[in-house]
């Protein structure tokens, strides 16, 4: 199976349906089932102490998994997650970019399921461990021509 979208559709999609997010998050690489998502880490993303925040580490995990299953199935801007389960596992560098290397385990019709490690830049050292599940709109439904 080969990507319905590729890294700079990708990037542009995800930007016209997330304008609110535009320029935290890019995509590093792009392969069939597989790809490095990176975290611009900025002030809003830390918490007390210097650290990423656990929230922007979840965002991190949800849009990489998310982008993913866009480069799959093309253009279905409602594929929602629903479940996540993250292990935070040390600290993040600070000063750095997170990168999430996501792979989706599986990719059916109506679900998809992906794997995600979170690194500091620069480190291969994992700092969080996520899984999430999408439901992805079945074709001809209202929520998949949305996209």
């Amino acid at each position: 199976m080969g990507l319905a979208l590729d890294r700079e559709a990708l990037g542009a999609y995800l930007d016209e349906v997330f304008p609110q997010v535009r320029g935290q998050f890019s995509v590093d690489e792009l392969a069939p089932m597989d790809i490095t998502m990176r975290l611009h880490v900025g002030d809003g993303h830390l918490r007390p102490g210097g650290t990423v925040s656990g929230p922007s580490m979840f965002a991190l995990a949800d849009v990489t998994v998310y982008a993913l299953v866009l480069s799959m199935v093309g253009r279905r801007a409602l594929a929602v997650t629903t479940n996540c389960s993250i292990d935070f596992m040390r600290k993040p560098a600070s000063g750095c970019d997170l990168l999430a290397r996501g792979r989706l385990l599986k990719l059916g019709r109506v679900l998809a399921v992906g794997d995600v490690l979170m690194m500091s830049e620069g480190s291969t050292t994992p700092v969080a461990r996520a899984s999430l599940t999408y439901s992805i709109p079945p074709d001809g439904s209202a929520a998949a021509r949305a996209g």
